[in-house]
């Protein structure tokens, strides 16, 4: 196979470019970014993909589609490091590995004081002077004092408990402290000291948070040694009370420290890494560590490991010597999370790390990172934890991926879809719903690479129809998605050209209902000039009980019961209940807003804030006024029978 074709221009670019290092960038035709990558040499390193015979590998597939070169220089390889992946993860190539931008980490936040700025506590029970413990997630501010980050909300929560347990700090918002007359439930099972109601001085308070804090920096034994040296003061001044409320903690923490065995490990923050690499698909594990407690661990799945892989083998790669997919998948990763996140300077990786990149996460941090390939003791342990981990959640993503594969074949098989490539199958399903017609809306959902495609969902608001007419809501919902559908196939089918992706029709379309439903949507179909066999409704079982649904077509075919057990019947109720549960949400923040905000009173004239508020007390919302009658509207303060008559027309 010889080398494909590039224009002239290209290759002079290609030819021109300079021997120094920095990042470049391929497009295709649709100017589509196919790969980043980063290079010592551009010159040497882009003119590789145009100057060898690729063939009908996954590089040559590539490289046959460029049309557009972009580059950028940099003064070092690792600038050239760090662009790549910020550029990789603002630009979503194709061939490249990539991870979702998943950095919303918990965190646990205890609230400034007058005591950190130096000014003493103030007497009373002012919220300001007594720290507060809480769940924390999103932007942070210097004068508060944050601990984490966190993998999960659980964590943070357990974190939370302990604070309450050992050190009994309170949780409660300022507004309730401030209205405190005696204490809470907390106080009475020994989670809280009551500062709200003055069981506890500011100064006691404020070396509670202190040790607390000093806790989760991972200073355990010297906060331990602190709390036995002033039980023993207590109860050399005969304080026996103080003293005994001292020796709880100290119990308190002794046990937690057994519990998590963190009163002899050495390593406050790390960072475990294990990859596990199976079946085309791989799952890093990040465990974490914190104050010498290990707070758990998150999985994380990176898309384009197979094609990537094969592309930054041969990108990479010194004298053309493999490197391990997983090494790849591990410093891909390293580089894409750890751009603006908090990171520790200690790393403990199942496989090893280039030089280079840790050179350029100590450049962007500030401080030198170190990775640890080979551990032993209290590391090593975690390692292996993280490993064992990440297999399982591999494991689990490969069988789930499997399961979701079979019920797309399962269904093509079933309703006899023609369809070569079962992941580009394309599912859309419908559903209305609304409250006694109030607030209706209409929803689309899709089904397309084994999974349910979020961000294609549409909510559509439903007006200009008798309320609770679901045929007619069906039918102004679909002639809404398909009539520029049905307009733009028929243009190409006049100009004898193939119709673009956007302008495809799904390969299936559900509604949620029986006989009523699908010939409402069979009347819409046949007046876009559609397809009838692509209409399938979801007709309710005998009871309506889930499995005994019963498949109702629009071009004439007999119902089928594929029967409860079967797998094609389960991503269709799947299917039709994520529709459900979207428009039902839809609807209910629809209605919210329509309660709230008056609806269309307010666009009345002659009724203002205060006859729009009269009303809706009066009868208890918008749908209360619309079924009142005009003599009953004139019968609210302030509204004249000629209003009411505006008011009854408006609303009907």
């Amino acid at each position: 196979m010889t080398a494909p074709a590039h224009s002239e221009e290209l290759l002079r670019q290609v030819a021109a470019l300079p021997t120094l290092p920095g990042v470049y960038r391929y497009f295709d035709a649709q100017d589509q970014v196919l790969y980043v990558g980063k290079a010592i040499s551009l010159k040497k390193r882009v003119s590789s993909y145009f100057q060898k015979n690729h063939g009908g590998t996954r590089i040559g597939h590539m490289v046959s589609k460029i049309v557009r070169l972009e580059t950028t220089v940099v003064r070092s390889e690792a600038e050239a490091l760090l662009l790549e992946n910020n550029l990789i993860k603002t630009l979503n190539p194709k061939y490249n590995i990539l991870f979702r931008d998943d950095k919303s980490y918990p965190y646990l936040k205890m609230t400034a004081t007058a005591l950190d700025s130096g000014a003493p506590p103030k007497s009373g029970a002012n919220p300001q002077s007594f720290s507060r413990v809480a769940y924390y997630r999103g932007g942070v501010e210097k004068k508060h004092h944050y601990f984490g980050p966190y993998p999960s909300a659980w964590a943070v929560k357990e974190a939370i408990l302990l604070m309450q347990k050992v050190f009994r700090l309170r949780t409660c918002e300022d507004s309730i402290f401030s209205n405190r007359t005696r204490p809470c439930l907390l106080y009475q099972i020994k989670r809280c000291s009551g500062p709200c109601v003055g069981h506890i001085s500011g100064q006691d308070y404020a070396q509670d948070v202190a040790d607390a804090q000093k806790f989760l920096r991972g200073d355990a034994q010297e906060v331990m040694r602190s709390l036995e040296s002033r039980m023993m003061a207590h109860a050399e001044r005969l304080e026996f009370e103080q003293a005994a409320e001292l020796r709880n903690q100290v119990a308190a923490l002794s046990n937690v420290l057994h519990q998590q065995s963190v009163d002899n490990v050495s390593d406050r923050d790390v960072d475990i890494l294990a990859v596990k690499v199976q079946g085309g698909k791989a799952c890093v594990n990040l465990a974490m560590v914190r104050g010498g407690r290990h707070l758990g661990d998150r999985p994380y799945f990176p898309v384009h490991v197979e094609d990537a892989a094969v592309l930054m083998e041969d990108d990479e790669a010194p004298q053309d010597a493999a490197i391990e997919v997983e090494v790849q998948v591990l410093e891909a990763f390293l580089a894409q999370h750890y751009i603006g996140v908090p990171m520790p300077s200690m790393l403990v990786v199942s496989h090893p790390v280039g030089k280079a990149l840790l050179s350029a996460l100590s450049d962007q941090h500030g401080f030198k990172v170190t990775a640890v390939h080979q551990p032993r003791e209290q590391r090593r342990a975690w390692l292996d934890m993280a490993q064992t981990n990440a297999s399982l959640q591999l494991a689990r993503l490969l069988a789930e991926e499997g399961s979701q594969q079979a019920r797309t074949r399962a269904l093509a098989e079933a309703l006899d879809l023609a369809h070569e490539d079962l992941d580009a199958l394309r599912i859309e399903c419908f559903d209305i719903s609304h409250t006694a017609g109030e607030a209706t809306q209409a929803s689309c959902v899709v089904f397309q690479h084994h999974a349910m495609q979020n961000a294609q969902y549409r909510r559509y608001n439903i007006a200009d129809i008798t309320p609770g007419d679901d045929y007619a809501a069906m039918r102004q919902v679909l002639t809404r998605r398909y009539s520029k559908t049905a307009e733009a196939l028929a243009q190409a089918k006049h100009a004898g050209v193939a119709p673009s992706g956007n302008d495809r029709l799904p390969d299936l379309v559900l509604v949620d209902g029986g006989k009523g439903q699908v010939s409402m949507a069979r009347e819409v179909f046949e007046q876009l000039g559609l397809d009838l066999s692509l209409i399938v409704g979801v007709e309710k079982g005998e009871g309506r009980k889930v499995g005994l649904e019963e498949l109702v077509f629009a071009d004439g075919r007999e119902k089928v019961y594929l029967g409860m057990d079967s797998a094609a019947l389960m991503l269709v109720a799947q299917i039709r209940d994520e529709a459900h549960r979207f428009a039902i949400t839809g609807m209910r923040a629809q209605r919210a807003r329509v309660r709230l905000s008056g609806g269309k009173l307010e666009e009345i004239p002659g009724v203002g804030p205060k006859r729009r508020a009269k009303l809706l007390q009066r009868f208890g919302g918008v749908r209360g006024v619309a079924m009142a009658s005009a003599k009953d509207i004139a019968s609210v303060d302030g509204i004249s029978i000629e209003l009411a008559e505006e008011i009854y027309r408006a609303l009907h």
